[in-house]
């Protein structure tokens, strides 16, 4: 299910200015999430998006409260997200990604050594000795 609002405006009294939380806004309800896509304006009225995830959720006492998570995306950033995203949806979709080059031994070689570290080679930190004089 999907809803659409248009633009929203907030008037501050003491000032009779007008600020606009939302330029444009699309929610969606997806299961036991609901995904907010809200066009925003910078003070220069340079246009950003923000996507926002909201869960409802049960916390102590029986409280029902919405967990969320934002990202802000700059439009200088849109194509880039659009084609990532794309990507992911197809390898997703085909199960390969055929634009993805292979690595190359030197970055095979770098990724390996990433993950053979081992809790060992880190330095051990006792927070007992902290505030101690």
């Amino acid at each position: 299910m999907e809803e659409e609002t248009g633009t929203k405006e907030a008037i501050i009294a003491n000032e009779g200015k007008v600020i606009k939380e939302e330029i444009y806004t699309k929610v969606v309800r997806a299961g036991k999430r609901t995904y907010f896509f809200d066009v925003k304006a910078t003070r220069k009225e340079d246009f950003y998006l923000t996507i926002t995830e909201s869960k409802k959720r049960l916390g102590k006492e029986g409280k029902v409260y919405y967990e969320k998570h934002k990202i802000f995306l700059y439009k200088e950033d849109f194509d880039k997200f659009a084609d990532g995203l794309k990507d992911v949806v197809s390898f997703i979709d085909n199960g390969k990604d055929e634009s993805v080059q292979p690595l190359s031994r030197s970055e095979n070689e770098i990724k390996q050594e990433t993950v053979s570290l081992s809790a060992e080679e880190f330095t051990n930190i006792d927070f007992d000795d902290l505030g101690k004089k």
